[in-house]
């Protein structure tokens, strides 16, 4: 009798942990927007995160950021951010907040993405989003290379009406009407508005 030989399912190359292997290959990621208060106390500061996700099934969510950055060195200084979710026609919008300061240390660019004040927090949101968060800075976990963790508790939230889940609408219609914008990195980005229904387990229980 032929002994058995495992074959593997499909060929795969193998990658060197030596240095990051993200460039490698593409994943799919939300784009989020953060929002902090600048060192004066008044003026503001936006910048895109697509390492971004609410944390657990409680109102706390997170973004990996850096000692470097203006959006971490302002939670800190401040013990808050917001976050605004904006839509895909918004995306060039969304590359200006991440464009560079000028001399004077500010980012002008910034001027042309239209906010609205925040309820909770100092801060404010990205107009035209779809879902905006205000948060309260909880703790900074280091550790991670270079980049840090940062968690915040939810204290205020408000989704666009267009955006609302309700009994009576199907989840695939409110999508396909009001389209997600995802970052797919390293580089790109997509209008999600085809989805289907997850073909959960019948014994899944959340």
């Amino acid at each position: 009798m032929a002994e058995e030989q495992e074959v593997p399912l499909q060929r795969s190359v193998s990658l060197s942990v030596d240095s990051p292997i993200w460039p490698s290959f593409f994943t799919v990621a939300p784009l989020v927007i953060v929002g902090t208060i600048e060192p004066d106390g008044e003026s503001h500061d936006l910048a895109p995160k697509h390492m971004a996700m609410p944390l657990g099934w409680s109102n706390y969510f997170c973004f990996a950021c850096s000692p470097r950055h203006a959006t971490q060195t302002n939670a800190q200084r401040t013990g808050e951010f917001t976050v605004s979710f904006p839509r895909p026609e918004q995306i060039v919008q969304t590359s200006f907040t991440a464009g560079p300061r000028d001399e004077t240390g500010e980012k002008p660019d910034l001027d042309t993405v239209p906010t609205v004040p925040s309820r909770e927090v100092r801060g404010v949101l990205v107009r035209d989003s779809y879902l905006w968060l205000e948060c309260r800075l909880d703790r900074v976990i280091d550790g991670f290379g270079e980049n840090t963790l940062i968690i915040g508790e939810v204290v205020a939230a408000a989704v666009a009406e267009g955006s609302m889940r309700t009994e009576e609408d199907d989840d695939s219609d409110l999508i396909a009407a009001s389209p997600m914008l995802a970052y797919i990195s390293p580089g790109r980005f997509a209008s999600i508005s085809q989805t289907y229904s997850f073909p959960f387990h019948t014994n899944f229980k959340l």
